[in-house]
């Protein structure tokens, strides 16, 4: 998955100076971003804090390990039943 070139710090600042009134317009030219990728953080990171966001990361990556942890175990035992069921 790609970076960020922004840090939730950031992101947030930059949500805070939209809630504050700034147009989205503005705020895309000024940071370098699409309007598009406004809203996205905005829907994603809207009404949280800096540690909240922090918080958000550390459960999507945790979650992501334990998905592959899961998928890894799945597969193990595919190939086990596959042996058992040749053998007999």
């Amino acid at each position: 998955m790609r970076k960020s070139k922004f840090s939730e710090a950031q992101i947030i600042g930059i949500l805070q100076e939209h809630s504050a009134g700034v147009t989205a317009a503005e705020l895309a030219r000024r940071h370098g971003i699409s309007q598009h990728t406004l809203y996205r953080w905005k829907s994603k990171f809207g009404g949280m804090e800096v540690s909240d966001a922090r918080r958000l990361r550390q459960l999507e990556d945790e979650n992501r390990r334990l998905k592959q942890l899961i998928a890894e175990q799945s597969l193990d035992i595919q190939a086990l039943k596959a042996v058992v069921s040749k053998n007999f």
